[in-house]
């Protein structure tokens, strides 16, 4: 293995500068609009794909996926790279450098992004067929498409799959679901739904060990209703609710894969590898809070004023700026470590990623309040919008699992349990 990442590189620092400028220029005047809900995210996330050719990238990465699967189910060889397109050496320094830049003014934009691509277009992409792949990735792939990933309902939370009461049986050549999901983000407004269900076979089986399988919906089938966006505490600029499925007819071709498990060999091992990819993410969204809470405080600190001196001459102060600083370094290490583990193909244990997700969240809601209390009574005002990191920062210890499965995930890896 090279030598570890330890700074972003020139390139990484000209990427993240453009970005500021677009964050600057489309994203920040509307904040309040996108925030209340005016303003729904997705054509920013538009602009934002169009200004920096992702939308280009993505079509173009799309179909050579696709040509590739074509020539390999006509057993011909597979197609040689051409040499286009961007090095695999950037492309994780320049996703993590514009997910932290975004989340550290609406992290409720990152969220809606990422479930699209990151768990609804990417279960698609690894558990489809050939034909699924056609049908569903080129418009996902682009965001022209809005995709959803649900597999989380009112009484499960946590215990995503045994708490799991969303089923499918069978009729004639497919299924019938029936259920609802929650916290589902993107789901008032998802072209494109991947959803989880547990096989009803009428055998008996209890519902915790029913067989766990994922199924793709297009909005506007019959029985599916995508219900309208809740009122949240924190990332707000990110629609999300219920779904619910009165006998919602399938056909085999809306089965992921277009084929059951064999025995108990089930979706569930798929989705706890989403689930550490997901954890891991969430220390590059704490970067970007715990960056801009920083950058607000400093600015602050030099030009407020006590007793004719300004408070960042005072040693209270100081001692929160330096405990966000540390916080920085902290969770920047640990977001250049997973950039190293993704080149390296070696990815992190859950339980590495569960501490990574425990630590980077609660260091990001920590600096986000200490944010609120230096700029004191105008850090409860909306026009400073520390509240608003603050807000958004603390979402981070539920979304993706909440901080005490994290406890369990890490104790469990060290215990080999």
């Amino acid at each position: 293995m090279g030598l570890s990442m330890i700074r972003w590189s020139e390139s990484d620092l000209a990427v993240q500068e453009a970005v500021r400028e677009f964050v600057d220029k489309e994203i920040r005047p509307n904040t309040d609009a996108l925030e209340s809900g005016e303003l729904p995210p997705y054509e920013t996330i538009r602009k934002l794909f169009a200004a920096f050719g992702v939308d280009a990238m993505a079509a173009e990465g799309v179909q050579k996926l696709l040509s590739a699967e074509r020539a390999k189910a006509a057993g011909e060889a597979k197609p040689k790279r051409d040499g286009g397109g961007m090095p695999l050496d950037g492309a994780e320094s320049l996703a993590a450098i514009v997910v932290s830049e975004l989340a550290g003014v609406s992290l409720g934009l990152v969220a809606s992004v990422g479930v699209s691509l990151g768990l609804a277009a990417a279960t698609i992409a690894t558990k489809g067929t050939l034909a699924q792949k056609e049908r569903w990735l080129p418009k996902l792939a682009t965001f022209e498409h809005i995709g959803a990933w649900a597999i989380t309902e009112p009484d499960s939370g946590s215990d995503a799959f045994g708490g799991m009461k969303t089923s499918v049986r069978r009729d004639g050549d497919g299924f019938v679901l029936n259920g609802q999901k929650t916290f589902i983000t993107n789901g008032p407004d998802a072209d494109v739904l991947v959803v989880y269900a547990k096989l009803d076979e009428g055998d008996g089986t209890p519902v915790r060990d029913r067989t766990v399988l994922p199924f793709v919906l297009d909005k506007g089938m019959p029985g599916l209703v995508q219900g309208k966006a809740f009122k949240k505490m924190g990332m707000m600029s990110s629609p999300t609710g219920e779904l619910f499925f009165d006998n919602v007819r399938l056909g085999r071709d809306r089965l992921l894969g277009e084929r059951e498990p064999d025995g108990r060999s089930d979706s569930r091992g798929a989705v706890k590898a989403s689930f550490a990819g997901e954890r891991m993410g969430v220390a590059v969204l704490a970067l970007g809070i715990i960056n801009e809470c920083q950058r607000l405080s400093v600015e602050y600190a030099k030009q407020r004023e006590l007793w004719g001196k300004p408070i960042a001459d005072f040693q209270l102060v100081q001692l929160k700026l330096a405990k966000m600083e540390i916080a920085r370094v902290n969770v920047q290490n640990m977001v250049f470590q997973t950039l190293e583990h993704v080149r390296e193909k070696s990815l992190p244990s859950l339980a590495e990623a569960s501490a990574m997700k425990l630590y980077a969240s609660e260091a990001a809601t920590e600096v986000a309040m200490e944010a609120v209390q230096l700029f004191g009574g105008n850090g409860y005002m909306a026009e400073y919008r520390v509240e608003q990191l603050a807000r958004d920062a603390k979402s981070l210890m539920i979304y993706a699992g909440s901080n005490e499965i994290q406890v369990t995930h890490i104790a469990k890896g060290l215990l080999g349990r």
